[in-house]
């Protein structure tokens, strides 16, 4: 295979941090090359430079086709070939889809005007490259979210993209969408067009790529033929420790003492929504990690709202064995239960923030007696769970917006546990982050539970539903459809459930 493009010695420096150190990599025609790391390895500086988004320090070379090229901005790079599908979609949802394929870039007749029928026939001629089947006038509010990003993917290719770069492209998705995504990009590679992968599920990587790139600290560790390498080898390039260092086997410290009891919890149905979550009657111990395992829709997160008061139901929860009403949030916290949401940037923290404001938020009454805020007595809290939490920050007062996923999750969770809860639901502890920071999420977990915190994790992936609960249950369709201990629970058998 031909090279297409080719990264040579490039480094990146921003005050203080050097965020790249004389990087190579290159793309052949036609293949798929992952790129993994840690976060804070530099692959989204790297992507940025080769969309053009960041200039590079002196003194390396970008190559396209052989040539020396100076990308100048990301219009100037997808010109040369180069399209990227970034975590969160850019798509414009009130738009339509042949809008949105043909943005900035409208086909126009004599009069200067759009003309809408060559767009809607240029949508359905891409469409059907990657097996589409959906009206181009239709507005992508209404798509699913995988099938936005399949809008996404028409949008690089009419640009005539030669490499796309997705940047973990299924992150939102769910298992079937995974699936139609993954079956996409091997027909992609096929027609010639080069895939930069980057994603935090090794599973993926295997399955996909050609060939797999390392950064670890900036710098390019080494690139290796994906047949070559296998998932502890690839670990220990990308952490410089052993796989089996990340994830020792958990110790159990549930007891038999209920911290919560749910009975009978059905959705009230509203205009919004309908009642299909129904009859769900569970308990969580005192010390106990209880997963909740299903496929996306099937109604995990609506039952785990519904406790906290963000959703309408009938039924009955109990905590500390005692009855309680919960209408809202605040009912919630009150009786001790905690909620890390699933989107952490738009759910569960202020960007523009502190480490220390969006760590005080859930409880800043405690530092405003009288209210005024004593700021010294805040410092100090913060502070504490920042060394308990291993928060990776040069001071508190660092916007979380500059942290790592995994340093931003421990925010949101530290934010929590400092109200001292009986009860913590974490909605997808780990998503987006990196397999050394995922590892210490689970530490994490599993020290909260040893102080007697009750802990349900909310996951997709099965593999970290299996790694850290004592018991995990199966939801399917708004039902509980399973209940698996430790030692009964596999793969096959929480996908049975899930499916069946």
């Amino acid at each position: 295979m031909t090279l297409f493009l080719e990264v040579r010695n490039i480094s990146k420096t921003f005050p203080g941090v050097k965020a790249l150190n004389r990087v190579n990599l290159e793309i052949r025609r036609g293949e798929v090359l992952a790129l993994a790391g840690e976060n804070g390895a530099g692959k989204s500086t790297l992507m940025k430079i080769l969309t053009g988004v960041y200039a590079p320090d002196p003194g390396g070379s970008i190559l396209i086709d052989g040539k020396e090229t100076a990308l100048r901005d990301n219009n100037h790079a997808r010109a040369l070939g180069i399209g990227i599908i970034y975590q969160e979609l850019s798509v414009v949802e009130n738009l339509s889809v042949a809008e949105n394929i043909f943005l900035a870039k409208e086909p126009l007749g004599r009069l200067g005007l759009i003309d809408r029928a060559r767009m809607h026939s240029g949508a359905r001629e891409i469409l059907k490259t990657i097996d589409l089947d959906l009206d181009p006038a239709t507005r992508v509010s209404e798509l699913s979210v995988g099938q936005q990003q399949m809008i996404e993917i028409a949008k690089a290719i009419s640009d005539q993209s030669q490499v796309i770069i997705m940047d973990e492209p299924t992150a939102s998705l769910s298992h079937h969408e995974t699936r139609t995504l993954m079956e996409l990009i091997k027909k992609l590679r096929q027609k010639g067009i080069s895939i930069i992968y980057i994603s935090h599920r090794l599973e993926e990587v295997f399955e996909l790529a050609d060939r797999i790139t390392v950064l670890r600290d900036g710098s390019t560790v080494d690139t290796l033929p994906a047949a070559s390498v296998t998932r502890e080898s690839l670990v220990r390039k990308m952490v410089d420790r052993e796989l089996s260092e990340l994830y020792a086997a958990p110790v159990s410290h549930a007891t038999a003492e209920p911290v919560l009891q749910v009975r009978n919890l059905t959705l009230r149905a509203t205009r919004s929504a309908d009642a299909r979550i129904r009859d769900v009657s569970f308990t969580l111990h005192r010390g106990e990690v209880l997963g909740i395992a299903g496929l996306v829709g099937s109604g995990r997160t609506e039952i785990m709202e519904m406790i906290f008061g963000m959703r309408p139901y009938t039924g009955q929860i109990a905590v500390d064995g005692k009855p309680v009403s919960i209408r809202n949030p605040h009912n919630a916290i009150e009786h001790g239960i905690g909620f890390v949401t699933e989107d952490r940037k738009a759910q569960g923290l202020v960007l523009g923030m502190s480490v220390r404001e969006n760590f005080s938020l859930t409880h800043l009454a405690r530092y405003s007696p009288f209210q005024f805020l004593q700021r010294a007595k805040e410092d100090e809290s913060c502070r504490q769970f920042v060394r308990t939490l291993d928060v990776k920050t040069t001071t508190i007062e660092q916007k979380v917006v500059n942290l790592s996923g995994g340093n931003q999750q421990k925010i949101v969770i530290a934010k929590w546990v400092a109200l001292n809860p009986k009860v913590l639901i974490v909605d997808e502890p780990t998503r987006g982050i990196d397999i050394g920071a995922k590892a210490e999420v689970h530490a994490l977990l599993t020290r909260l539970a040893a102080r007697g915190i009750g802990i349900i994790v909310i996951s997709s992936d099965l593999l970290e539903v299996l790694a850290v609960s004592d018991r995990i249950l199966v939801v399917r369709e708004g039902r509980l459809n399973g209940e698996l201990s430790r030692e009964e629970a596999t793969a096959e058998r929480v996908i049975a459930a899930a499916t069946a």
